[in-house]
């Protein structure tokens, strides 16, 4: 019968929860919104979304988590039997993130294994299309991409390896190590990246302010989007991982060190990206409007590009940056990972090493599924929907049951008792009233703005995710809880 763990001390936990939090967006996505959004004026909704919705919501999770000691599903059953199936349609969607997250992993491992001999040569987008991650053409879906299947395969092996232990003799114990390592390669790559000649007009091309741009709804909106895909809000991953904090935490304390840490790394990472893109629009005089993109078309297309023109350094910073992108992302995914492997080990009774190994296996296979010739082109479709219709809408369906059905005042004693800082009134209304309001809006205007683009296939892949999820939600839900009713 399995067990809910324990963090040794908080310190492992926040280190879980720190690499939970830090993971691709921050080092591929941030810089890109901060640039197309207003440049340095989206600062300003940026920290007014992390203190409106990104600290409140997660000191929320932290509170529950904490308060419960239990898997998700037990949590939202105990609160009403009928809210069982939210919980497992909210952890089945996040282990679909963890599926397709290990894909991306394996284009960034197998790009670290090419750093060393640069072996992307100059067409560096043919090279990204031809071997790692395909194209939209979909007569591709007939072969495999070996270098990516590869890849998912040895990834999926090393998750496992971590999961199936104890959480704080794997996930914890793990963190521990990659974290600082993580903060210390950014650290050389952000602080040389800034003494490169051009470094100071990337950098003022990123911050350059378009006040204008504050009074468009949609930088508001990208800022609430960024914070909560940042910092993995409502998840069900701060949540699990603060069920296995001990006794007198200082669950604040806790939230503010994380949501500081993260938004510390991707200020930073920013304006190391953006030196570097200076450096390259300098030197083999781009224009910078032509460098700039987002996710992999950045860091798998235009970086090898720079890195070909550096010479001896790039030989160094390549291999450097595609480990840390490496660290970033295994961190994230075992949080991806642990409230479905969590929430199945408690219902179905089973040990914690069983859990992960039939969930790896399942994980993998699916994984394997998405490293055709159409791998790039899957993934994107499945990360829009999943996180704009399915996580979206879960994280305001949260906010309202345990702020309206269980009654938030409960969380204040365990929040409040031994943290330094201390929430009441205020976070209450916030928890209440604004940010479901808020994230209802932004899911309605993420629904229209997905659907009305998509193209055929685009809504068959969607309707097979949707069907699936709440077919295995339903399944989870009516299966007897092992050793009597949870």
């Amino acid at each position: 019968m399995s067990e809910q763990a324990q963090w040794d001390s908080s310190l492992a936990f926040i280190f879980a929860m720190i690499g939970a939090a830090v993971g691709l967006g921050n080092i591929w996505r941030f810089s890109y919104v901060l640039y197309s959004n207003g440049g340095g004026s989206f600062f300003i909704p940026y920290f007014i979304a992390i203190a409106i919705m990104g600290v409140p919501f997660l000191i929320l999770e932290y509170g529950v988590g904490f308060s419960f000691k239990e898997s998700f599903s037990k949590i939202m059953k105990k609160i009403k039997p009928e809210f069982e199936i939210i919980a497992w349609i909210l952890v089945l969607f996040v282990f679909i993130v963890t599926i397709y997250y290990m894909v991306i992993l394996s284009w960034d491992l197998v790009y670290l294994l090419s750093s060393f001999t640069f072996n992307w040569g100059t067409d560096t987008a043919a090279y990204f299309v031809q071997n790692v991650g395909g194209s939209s053409n979909l007569s591709n879906a007939s072969f495999l991409l070996i270098p990516t299947t590869v890849g998912v395969a040895i990834l999926w092996v090393i998750l496992w390896f971590i999961s199936h232990r104890d959480v704080d003799k794997g996930i914890g114990k793990v963190s521990k190590i990659l974290i600082p390592a993580l903060f210390i390669i950014m650290g050389i790559i952000i602080v040389y990246a800034l003494t490169l000649p051009g470094a100071g007009v990337g950098i003022d091309t990123l911050l350059k302010p378009d006040w204008n741009m504050l009074f468009d709804i949609n930088i508001w909106l990208a800022a609430f989007a960024q914070i909560i895909f940042s910092l993995s809000m409502g998840q069900a991953i701060a949540l699990t991982y603060a069920s296995y904090l001990p006794e007198n935490s200082k669950l604040i304390d806790n939230v503010l060190i994380v949501v500081s840490s993260n938004s510390l790394f991707e200020i930073c990472t920013a304006f190391g990206v953006f030196s570097i893109l200076g450096y390259m629009s300098v030197t083999a005089g781009t224009p910078m409007v032509q460098l700039v993109t987002e996710g992999t078309g950045l860091v798998f297309i235009v970086f090898p590009m720079i890195f070909n023109i550096m010479g001896s350094v790039g030989r160094v910073l390549a291999p450097l940056l595609f480990l840390a992108i490496l660290f970033a992302g295994i961190t994230s995914a075992l949080g991806f990972f642990e409230p479905m492997l969590n929430s199945t080990s408690i219902k179905l009774g089973w040990s914690r090493k069983k859990t992960a190994t039939v969930l790896s296996i399942i994980g993998c296979v699916f994984s394997l599924i998405l490293t055709t010739g159409i791998s790039s082109y899957l993934v994107g479709i499945i990360d829009s929907f999943v996180n704009e219709f399915g996580i979206l809408l879960l994280i305001g369906v949260q906010c309202i049951i345990f702020a309206w059905f269980y009654g938030v005042e409960h969380f204040l004693p365990a929040l409040n008792e031994t943290s330094t800082f201390k929430v009441g009134k205020i976070w209450t209304f916030v928890i209440k009233y604004l940010l479901p309001t808020v994230l209802i809006i932004m899911w309605a205007i993420g629904i229209v703005k997905l659907f009305s683009t998509a193209k055929t296939f685009e809504i068959i892949i969607d309707v097979i995710i949707i069907v699936a999820v709440l077919v295995f939600a339903f399944v989870l839900t009516k299966i007897k809880p092992a050793g009597g009713d949870s």
